[in-house]
């Protein structure tokens, strides 16, 4: 592979491995947030995480409630793959 073509592969999976799900509805009360994670070295990025959390209070806050932890799901990345983190929650 080319030195340009790698430059534009390793932009792609940057400006993807931030890219958040929003927040989807699992059930009636039931809702999460997933968010991939480019970390150079591979592992999980900690923004990441605190990034789902932060978007999981804001829109639990829009509705003046809390957010509840139902579960927390970390894959970190490896060469080649992006890493991911996935919050599942309750507004209460």
């Amino acid at each position: 592979m080319s030195k340009p073509r790698i430059l534009a592969l390793s932009i792609v999976l940057l400006l993807s491995g931030c890219a958040s799900s929003g927040v989807v509805p699992l059930s009636a009360d039931k809702l999460m947030i997933s968010k991939n994670t480019a970390k150079v070295g591979g592992g999980i990025s900690a923004s990441a995480t605190s990034e789902v959390h932060e978007e999981a209070n804001d829109f639990c806050a829009k509705q003046g409630k809390k957010v509840e932890t139902v579960d927390l799901q970390l894959t970190p990345g490896r060469a080649g793959s992006l890493g991911n983190v996935t919050l599942q929650f309750r507004c209460i």
